[in-house]
């Protein structure tokens, strides 16, 4: 499409004003600048560009395709399996479900091909609850309706139990206590997750669990499950996970694909049986090793 800036729009950023004359949303539009496909006079602009009355402006700013989540034949750790649910033990660097960016190789699309379909959200079928790309351990699934608002039922009342391991650079101050920080967007980063007034309640518990020379092991129990709660919750106490990008910084000298993160211990009532289930997964080797480095190694990390 091709406008001439009217008087009224003299001195608006060039992504809002492409906005409006989309439709489409900033992100699309972000995107169409990032390819180069938002231009003033012939020449291509940054989202903020000041636009000026009588500039000429070309823009061409596509929808996404749809997200479809479809069956992929991809192995997964099946901790345990019934007619009613499964609990997984996911690995680090996997997505739970599709999104924009993540459109195939995600949990979801392994259950699909394993359970066939899932009742609940057509992008997130049989999901109680999510764990981060780089988080590794145990996510309980739904196969049936029923289970799947038994579930989220008693994940909303918080009578479904996670306990999460951590790596953490210096040692805590305290041995164990109890974070209460309400999360939202940051304002300056939409990609990253911050303690804001107006977030949603966040509550995370923690208990020392191992103490390195600079570093400590820590056990987190949730209360709630915000995005991103325990990386944020502890880069807010100065205590950011080991080999986090977003809340601290990557080590690759561990090996480890992301933040030092594991889902380690589950714990519900079945919701047909009304029995309760216990489940406990080791972290995986990467966690492992870099826990030992950090142990018989003061100077691995500072």
């Amino acid at each position: 499409m091709r406008h001439v800036v009217e008087p009224d729009e003299a001195g608006k950023r060039a992504d809002v004003v492409v906005a409006r004359l989309s439709g489409m949303s900033r992100a699309l539009v972000a995107a169409a600048v990032k390819g180069g496909a938002v231009r003033v006079n012939g020449v291509p602009v940054k989202p903020s560009y000041p636009l000026e009355a009588g500039d000429t402006l070309d823009f061409e700013v596509t929808a996404r395709e749809p997200l479809v989540a479809t069956p992929e034949a991809i192995d997964i750790p099946i901790v345990y399996e019934d007619d009613d649910l499964l609990v997984v033990d996911k690995p680090a660097g996997m997505v739970t479900h599709p999104a924009h960016g993540a459109t195939s190789g995600t949990l979801v699309n392994a259950l699909l091909a394993h359970i066939g379909p899932l009742p609940g959200e057509a992008l997130r079928p049989g999901l109680v609850h999510r764990l981060d790309r780089d988080t590794s351990g145990l996510l309980v699934v739904a196969k049936t309706a029923e289970a799947l608002s038994a579930l989220g039922i008693a994940m909303k009342a918080r009578h479904i139990k996670r306990e999460y391991l951590g790596l953490v650079h210096g040692i805590p101050e305290h041995e164990r206590g109890t974070i209460d920080g309400p999360i939202g967007r940051d304002p300056h980063n939409r990609l990253k997750y911050t303690i804001l007034g107006e977030g949603k309640p966040a509550i995370t518990h923690y208990a020392l669990r191992e103490r390195f020379p600079k570093h400590a092991e820590v056990v987190f129990q949730l209360e709630t499950g915000r995005t991103h709660q325990i990386r944020v919750h502890m880069a807010a106490m100065g205590h950011p996970i080991l080999n986090d990008p977003v809340y601290g910084h990557e080590e690759l000298r561990f090996g480890l694909p992301g933040q030092a993160l594991h889902a380690w211990k589950l714990t519900f009532v079945h919701p047909r049986t009304d029995e309760e289930l216990h489940f406990e997964v080791d972290p995986p080797l990467e966690y492992v090793q870099a826990r030992f480095a950090l142990r018989v190694d003061p100077h691995t990390s500072s």
